[in-house]
């Protein structure tokens, strides 16, 4: 059943955008995580890292907050996971409430060894995490010398890709040779495949900047409102989905069992036939979708759509918008799979808009922006 979040919940008006850095062992995140917290752009940010040894960040410290915290140079906050990231994540909640640290947003760095999947569950699914804290989008590190290598022998970085929102490109400078550049730009293609909607930037050439990688969620930080088109990149998949027919693929390579793919229509649908859509992709596909993105018209509420996110089994609680953000308003849904075709998710889905609903409907449970 598609997760809900009542109307007149308490909660704050403003949740803490959360930042996920991952990327393989290796690729470069320390460099770049450097880098950011010495931003103007990050200022009152709190930096949740793995263990202070494990990343080069001691010159920046200023002094001790409390065990395992420490107040940087930059005016970050920053702490080590050791063990659950729910108790990391609340403990800066509780200090936050406290008065005990400031910050505006959490940027959180994985182990080069994460599947990052399971952190963005923990943010979806925890009941007050989800109230408290919004994504804002990932961010994977990819290392333009042994970038290709280690997608070909490690699954985890693969999927490190095929979720993210921003792909940074490291260590090209190191590529001097026509034939090294070559390969770089093979690289790049093959990001593009993996992840058609996600910009690839080029940290040697300063395009790693907060300003490009920070705020890619629903939310247009400068405006304060949903940016749909921007956040779907609903086009993006579609071009890609249409390049996937034609190409020859190997079934056992990383790359070849993810899919990226969209479907839209104009056809409205009764809240309770695409809760019953959600939860059939859920409990039969649910390990499969490592990212689900959706605007949707509701039969009942046609023009207040839904937004929807999920990430495989776990679905973020449904948003109402108060109107269409923009003039496309057909229901528009992009999905990031393995394993997966994508004529069976679509045969799915055509099989529900225009049926009519078992259950009472569930679209006005939905939370409303305002």
């Amino acid at each position: 059943m598609v997760p809900t979040f009542p109307e007149d919940a308490l909660g704050p008006a403003e949740p803490i955008p959360l930042t996920v850095l991952t990327g393989f062992l290796g690729a470069g995140k320390t460099s770049l995580l450097n880098r950011l917290v010495t931003a103007p752009a990050l200022a009152e940010t709190a930096v949740i890292i793995n263990e202070f040894g494990e990343i080069g960040l001691d010159h920046l410290l200023v002094k001790p907050i409390r065990e395992g915290v420490v107040l940087l140079q930059s005016g970050c906050l920053c702490c080590t996971l050791r063990g659950d990231l729910v108790d990391a994540l609340e403990q800066l909640l509780r200090d936050l409430d406290n008065g005990r640290a400031v910050f505006r947003r959490v940027v959180l760095e994985t182990t080069g060894l994460a599947d990052p999947v399971p952190v963005l569950q923990t943010t979806m699914a925890h009941p007050y995490l989800v109230m408290r804290y919004r994504l804002d989008g990932v961010i994977a590190v990819v290392d333009a010398v042994n970038g290709a290598a280690t997608l070909d022998e490690h699954v985890e970085a693969v999927k490190q890709v095929a979720v993210a929102d921003r792909i940074v490109l490291t260590k090209t400078d190191l590529l001097t040779t026509p034939e090294q550049r070559r390969r770089r730009d093979a690289l790049a293609v093959r990001l593009r495949r993996l992840n058609p909607a996600a910009p690839i930037l080029d940290a040697a050439a300063n395009e790693a900047s907060p300003e490009r990688l920070l705020a890619c969620g629903l939310f247009d930080p400068a405006r304060k409102i949903p940016d749909v088109k921007r956040w779907l990149a609903a086009d993006a998949y579609a071009e890609a989905d249409d390049d996937h027919e034609h190409d020859h693929h190997d079934v056992n390579r990383h790359d070849d069992r993810i899919r990226a793919f969209s479907f839209a229509t104009d056809t409205a649908i009764p809240a309770a036939m695409f809760d019953l859509f959600l939860e059939l992709m859920r409990s039969v596909h649910g390990p499969n979708l490592l990212r689900l993105k959706g605007i949707v018209k509701l039969a009942e509420t046609p023009m207040s759509p839904v937004v929807i996110h999920g990430v495989q089994h776990i679905l973020h609680p449904a948003v109402r918008l108060p109107r269409w953000p923009d003039g496309d308003e057909r229901t528009r849904i992009v999905l990031i799979t393995r394993d997966l075709d994508p004529d069976a998710v679509k045969r799915l889905f055509d099989a529900f808009p225009g049926q009519a609903p078992p259950i009472s409907p569930i679209a006005r449970h939905c939370s409303t922006i305002r």
